[in-house]
């Protein structure tokens, strides 16, 4: 995953599952380590960018709506 590829968030979390699994398999070569958390480190940003939108969203828009009735007052007359 190049640092300038956009990926969606499936990808970029598989790119860090597979980079983990690698990593704890003991199979990495000392010599891929290093270009592996890169790959990581890129595919984290792409993940937390992707989380921090949600919750954004979530506590912006949706929090707006919260359930309640705007229309309380044209109860009352």
């Amino acid at each position: 995953m190049s640092p300038d590829a956009v990926t969606s968030y499936r990808d970029a979390y598989a790119t860090l599952a597979r980079i983990a699994s690698e990593l704890e398999s003991g199979e990495a070569d000392l010599d891929r380590v290093l270009p592996l958390l890169e790959e990581a480190r890129v595919a984290y940003a792409a993940c937390r960018e992707r989380l921090d939108a949600v919750r954004a969203v979530l506590a912006g828009e949706w929090a707006n709506d919260g359930g309640e009735d705007d229309d309380e007052d044209e109860d009352d007359g």
